[in-house]
């Protein structure tokens, strides 16, 4: 393999790996780009007037990126509207929500264009090119078009959505025949991949054949289940780092005695934020004994502030955290910690070591890594307990987790009063099984089972 091509909307490779601002995929994508030599192409974030396709290149701690500007059209049409406020929602079940413009669909469609011959004089012959995202799901067919021949591979970092869900949208057979030019397709779960192979033999009359490959549109395709992981070791070394160790200290004294309950999500419906917060109130009701000795720190840096949805939500959170603390909070203790700022990595990492329960409740999630890092944060002598959403990406594996509904405030709230209960032997026991898990399907793992299957077809 000459080198690897990684391609998604942003290029968010970070300038300092410990700093750790930038999420999940930046983090994860960056790894694999640190082995294997090649670079990491998408938008530069920027627009122009006049889309022009030219290049800006520069190196990010190791790893050559590759951006092109785009115009504001392109920006509403394709990221705003298709990206944003089609497919995003559409994917995780939330069609109440779902924009179906035209306009949206036609700025998708010309900017992946775009995108693909930006990207094609770039390509050498051997190169494997691992597109990401449901931003680019037609670029493989778009770089098809211009007679690129190499193996391509597309991971979705979200779910997919159900058939009968999917079938609202205007033109979704061509979206999902467009898949069809990728030589891999990768899900987060096995879930997300059966409910794809589903809508293939129902809407499209096409054949899944054994091993995981399916037939449709005159063309088949490899599908398979990467389950993305994190960077563990260079997690680690951000808890232990001399700012990560501050901030458990500050963090630890801030608490005076306290346990604290901690969640980390970016301000988004999918996150199930609402219901964490009256799931919290429920346990504050129930459990009146507890009340002064526990507190939620719910750091939520603000995302996509330009969409509408995005600015209701908001207001929202804002209006029920003020009014819990206002019905609970006593005259040296306030319930909730309520944040809309962003946080290094190694911050987080000292975070999450401090916090007795992490509170990681999506109500749909492709996979969710603040699971994971929660996990890794631990110290492994008196480790808190991790609350996960079983309609999260990560339930499917990690069961010793405490697996709750999040649409059950009920359920919350026991899970609640369950793990800040929780004798250490049983903290360590669950510990130990996720920890397990955690470094075996690490970054590395994902990224190498990710290349060989790309490459097991060539």
């Amino acid at each position: 393999m000459s080198r690897l091509i990684v391609v998604s909307n942003r290029v968010s490779a970070p300038k300092d790996p410990a700093a750790g601002s930038a999420g999940g995929l930046a983090m994860a994508l960056s790894a694999a780009l640190r082995k294997y030599d090649g670079l990491w192409f998408g938008w530069s974030g920027e627009t122009v007037e006049h889309f022009t396709g030219e290049l800006k290149t520069e190196d990010r701690a190791g790893v050559t990126v590759a951006t092109v500007d785009l115009e504001p059209q392109d920006v509403d049409e394709y990221y705003n509207g298709y990206a944003n406020k089609t497919l995003w929602p559409l994917f995780h079940h939330r069609i109440d929500l779902t924009a179906y413009e035209r306009s949206y669909g036609e700025g998708y469609e010309r900017t992946n264009r775009r995108f693909a011959e930006v990207l094609q004089p770039l390509l050498q012959p051997d190169d494997v090119i691992w597109i990401h995202d449901y931003h680019m799901i037609p670029m493989a067919r778009d770089l098809r078009r211009l007679g690129v021949k190499n193996r391509i591979g597309f991971f979705l970092h979200t779910p997919w959505p159900a058939r009968q869900l999917l079938v609202t949208l205007p033109h979704h057979r061509r979206l999902v025949k467009s898949m069809f030019h990728f030589d891999l397709l990768g899900f987060q779960t096995r879930e997300w991949m059966e409910l794809f192979q589903r809508y293939v033999e129902v809407e499209a009359k096409g054949v899944v054949r054994p091993g995981g490959r399916v037939e449709a549109f005159d063309r088949s395709v490899q599908l398979g289940v990467f389950p993305i992981g994190i960077d563990v070791d260079g997690f680690l070394a951000a808890r232990d780092s001399l700012l990560g160790q501050k901030t458990y200290d500050r963090i630890a004294a801030s608490a005076a005695f306290r346990s604290m309950i901690v969640g980390v999500d970016r301000l988004d419906y999918s996150k199930g934020l609402e219901q964490r917060l009256l799931g919290y109130e429920q346990f504050l009701e129930d459990n009146p004994s507890m009340r002064g000795d526990v507190f939620l720190l719910q750091v939520t840096p603000i995302s996509r502030d330009d969409v509408d949805t995005y600015q209701d939500i908001r207001a929202r959170l804002d209006a029920l955290a003020g009014r819990i603390n206002g019905a609970y909070a006593d005259m040296d203790w306030q319930p909730i910690r309520y944040l809309n700022r962003t946080f290094r990595r190694d911050q987080l990492a000292g975070i999450y070591r401090a916090a007795r329960v992490g509170l990681v409740t999506p109500l749909r999630d492709g996979m969710n890594l603040v699971a994971k890092e929660y996990v890794a944060a631990q110290d492994p002598e008196d480790p808190g307990v991790l609350i996960l959403s079983r309609f999260a990406g990560a339930a499917e594996q990690m069961g010793e987790a405490l697996l709750v509904n999040p649409f059950s405030r009920e359920e919350l709230s026991d899970a609640i009063r369950k793990a800040l209960t929780m004798p250490l032997e049983e903290r360590i026991r669950k510990w130990k099984a996720l920890m397990q898990v955690v470094r075996d399907t690490d970054v590395a793992h994902w990224r190498d089972q990710f290349v060989r299957a790309l490459l097991a077809e060539s």
